[in-house]
């Protein structure tokens, strides 16, 4: 038999597509487990034993029998799976087979209707057999581990249980108690009383909890993809303002973009290039994900873009081309090289940074040059410096220093860029609901929607552009909106739709709602990163679709989770995530023990197909063993196997902190050599030494306590 992932419905063996849904059944894969965030309902009848001496045997199995059966219509009618029957209580899972994004608000829902359930059917029961039913629920969410639901394996472990269960025998008679992760999920669809946080079993410390009063009508939803730019007139006027100050008083500026995840922050500097990109010369620079020790990535991409570097230029060759872009300033030449990577000289920081300056000078030596560097919250201290400091001392120079951030940056860095004079920061505020509207319009092809699907989604979107996307793109990907000439049309009423209370749980609905084998191309993708490769995801996939991976990233391109990069790395197409919040949702539903299996094969990969840049991605290299030896490590005892791999790590990590201490850079030296350190056992003398050198940054630095 096979399980259909989207209804849980069994199929004979030779269908290929579900008999009840009409969803194409999956390709055989091998059974995965897989890591999920979903909602447990525990329910408890109290005083069954004195029910035992109270009836008849057959009597009260029959009377088990109808709460039973009553209790799993109403939680199968919202969408949970009775996972089991124990004694006489009842656990429900809402997120198996499949995720939905308002499975908290399922579960409550489901809960509170159990009550109103057993009020009914205990009329019956005192009426024939004498004897009224109480029962007591709790309601938990959290990360659990599944077994495959493709394969018929529903079974769920994980504190998450625990706490649920223990929420139920600390409730009161006839009452719900749902936790926090719960209530942070459904608490604009809820009124609850807080309790006093409770000494759970198991629990180290009191789990807070709240008692379900009642269940409003109304629903969270949150999501959002690129979209055309509607609204924004202000800041691109100040975006323009600022470039016009720059080209006529030839003086440098840095504006940064502030925003959430999604408000729009790329779609307005994307609109802003395109209207300058006559006048000026555009480059962008993009900040890893990682960002751990991937220092000068972003000056990296510009000079690659700048020189016409390519994948298959060696090393030499990538350095004749640095040279030739700076035939004026041959010294600059040399530091940029080392720092991005091309040649093993080491140079000090402050050289470095006298380099870049001189790059971006040269640059804008003939018409204004406008540098786009993308998440600077995820730079390095030493590379946000780098900005600063070019930008601060640039003299007679037009250059226009652009950069996205989310609120986080500021966090870590209060004072950004406000020592540079001019300096300017733009805080991207939600648009309009009537702006979100129109959004939809454009996104529709200007077809009519019903004026009822339309002020619900603008409602759920919260003035996110990419929110409204991504709700539109899962309600055409799951058939519930189809086109019919001029207008779109329901399948199913608004009330049935379902709708997300944030953001995080829509992208993971949408990741769990993939086919098998497009789930396992995301997945492996997720590992690579926010940029991965065509070549490296059929190194990772599993033998029976490696064939298929061309075809499944066309179809992933189309559900807009993925789009083309336009770059090749080593001859191997690049593709990007649409957003880190989709490769985020699909790397938190692996195993550790895949994603550490993933993270060292990819790091093979790319010691094999990039042999001869090898210096260039040791810090990448070491990323992928150091995640692949901590997952490891987080499963158990290592074996000796598992040490093996934290030296390789160790060695990656230890040479480019070894490198970054040697040119100055005793923030990314201590961070380096600080992970590195930690990989090794304590007994392994180059532990010993890369501690020294860690103290001695850190002296550098002047953090006494650390280095001591």
């Amino acid at each position: 038999m096979q399980i259909c992932r989207s209804c849980g419905e069994e199929n004979p063996a030779k269908f290929r597509v579900c008999g009840f849904c009409g969803t194409p059944l999956a390709a055989a894969l091998p059974a995965q487990e897989v890591r999920k965030t979903v909602t447990i309902v525990f329910s408890d009848l109290k005083g069954s034993t004195d029910l035992g001496e109270a009836l008849d045997s057959e009597a009260l199995r029959e009377v088990m029998s109808r709460y039973f059966d009553e209790m799993r219509a109403v939680l199968e009618r919202h969408g949970g799976t009775v996972e089991k029957f124990i004694g006489d209580a009842v656990m429900a899972v809402f997120g198996l087979p499949r995720l939905h994004e308002d499975d908290a608000l399922r579960a409550v829902r489901a809960a509170a209707e159990m009550q109103q359930a057993l009020e009914r059917i205990n009329v019956e029961l005192e009426q024939r057999y004498g004897v009224v039913l109480v029962n007591r629920t709790g309601v938990n969410t959290g990360e659990v581990v599944a077994g495959d639901p493709t394969t018929g394996q529903r079974l769920v472990t994980g504190d998450a249980v625990n706490v649920a269960a223990r929420l139920e025998q600390a409730a009161p008679e006839t009452q719900i108690l749902i936790g926090e992760p719960t209530y942070r999920l459904v608490r604009d669809a809820v009124v609850v009383e807080e309790m006093e946080p409770l000494p759970l079993k198991g629990k180290s410390e009191p789990v807070a909890a709240y008692r379900l009063v009642a269940v409003r009508g109304s629903e969270a939803i949150t999501r959002h993809l690129d979209a055309p730019m509607i609204g924004r007139g202000p800041e691109l006027g100040q975006l323009l303002d600022a470039f016009g100050e720059v080209a006529r008083l030839r003086k440098p500026r840095v504006v940064t973009i502030l925003g959430d995840a999604g408000v729009g922050k790329s779609r307005l500097i994307g609109e802003f290039l395109s209207r300058v990109s006559k006048q000026a010369g555009v480059v962008h620079g993009r900040c890893l994900s990682y960002g751990e020790g991937i220092t000068f990535w972003p000056l990296g991409d510009i000079v690659r873009a700048s020189a016409g570097i390519t994948d298959d230029d060696s090393a030499e060759q990538a350095y004749t081309k640095v040279a030739a872009l700076l035939a004026q300033e041959p010294l600059a030449a040399e530091r940029i090289a080392a720092a991005i990577g091309l040649t093993a000289a080491s140079y000090e920081l402050n050289e470095t940074f006298w380099a870049a300056r001189r790059l971006f000078e040269s640059m804008a030596g003939e018409r204004p040059l406008v540098i786009h560097f993308e998440d600077i919250h995820w730079a390095e201290p030493t590379f946000l410096e780098l900005i600063e400091q070019a930008v601060g001392i640039a003299e007679d120079a037009p250059i226009l220093i652009v950069c996205s951030a989310r609120h986080d940056l500021l966090e870590t860095r209060p004072t950004w860029a406000q020592s540079i004079e001019g300096s300017l920061r733009i805080t991207l505020e939600p648009l309009s609901g009537e702006e979100a509207g129109r959004i939809i319009d454009h996104l529709l092809g200007g077809a009519d929607l019903p004026a009822e699907m339309r002020r619900r989604i603008t409602e759920a979107a919260e003035g996110h552009p990419l929110y409204v996307e991504q709700f539109l793109s899962m309600l055409i990907d799951e058939g519930r909106l189809r086109r019919a000439g001029d207008t779109w049309v329901l399948d199913r009423s608004v009330e049935e739709l379902a709708m997300p209370p944030t953001v995080s749980a829509l992208l993971t609905a949408r990741i769990d709602g993939l086919d098998a084998d497009e789930r396992a191309v995301v997945e492996r993708g997720s590992v690579i990163g926010q940029a991965f490769y065509r070549g490296a995801v059929e190194e990772l996939a599993p033998e029976p679709i490696r064939d298929q991976i061309g075809s499944l990233l066309l179809d992933l391109t189309t559900k807009h989770l993925v789009r083309p990069s336009g770059e090749f790395f080593v001859n191997e197409e690049t593709f990007r995530f649409r957003h880190a919040l989709i490769r985020d949702a699909a790397y938190s539903g692996l195993l550790k023990r895949a994603r550490a299996d993933f993270h060292e094969r990819f790091a093979e990969w790319l010691e094999r197909v990039a042999a001869a840049r090898q210096l260039e991605l040791e810090e990448i290299l070491g990323y992928h063993l150091e995640q692949a030896h901590r997952y490891r490590s987080e499963l158990g005892p290592l074996d000796p196997e598992g040490h093996a791999l934290g030296a390789r790590a160790a060695q990656r990590l230890a040479a480019a902190g070894r490198r970054a201490f040697s040119r100055g850079d005793m923030p990314a030296a201590s961070n380096l050599l600080g992970r590195a350190a930690a990989l090794l056992p304590e007994t392994n003398p180059e532990r010993l030494a890369l501690q020294c050198d860690l103290a001695e940054a850190l002296l550098d630095m002047g953090e006494l306590a650390r280095a001591e």
